[in-house]
């Protein structure tokens, strides 16, 4: 059992590289998130919510329910890891 869930692991981790070559190289002027997403929320992100922090208005108005549902995992998870290492007085 352990032989068949360490060749799912090597293959999965195979797929995942395998995937990134398609990403753009890192810091890439040229990556379609810096040539259309990046200007479009640096010159309207203060007209569009009123709020004087560029980084603010991304993460709480434009991704508003991304942002809010990756605090939801991240407790989940933190709950998680608390019941398993949580000791029981007995």
């Amino acid at each position: 059992m352990k032989a068949l869930a360490l060749i799912a692991t090597v293959i999965t981790g195979i797929l995942l590289l395998y995937g990134t070559r398609d990403f753009p190289a890192w810091g890439d002027p040229q990556s379609p998130a810096n040539r259309h997403l990046s200007p479009y929320y640096i010159e309207n992100a203060v007209a569009e919510t009123h709020v004087p922090n560029v980084v603010t208005a991304v993460l709480g108005d434009y991704r508003g329910y991304d942002t809010m549902f990756e605090t939801v995992v991240i407790f989940c998870a933190g709950m998680a890891v608390a019941s398993v290492l949580r000791r029981n007085k007995s």
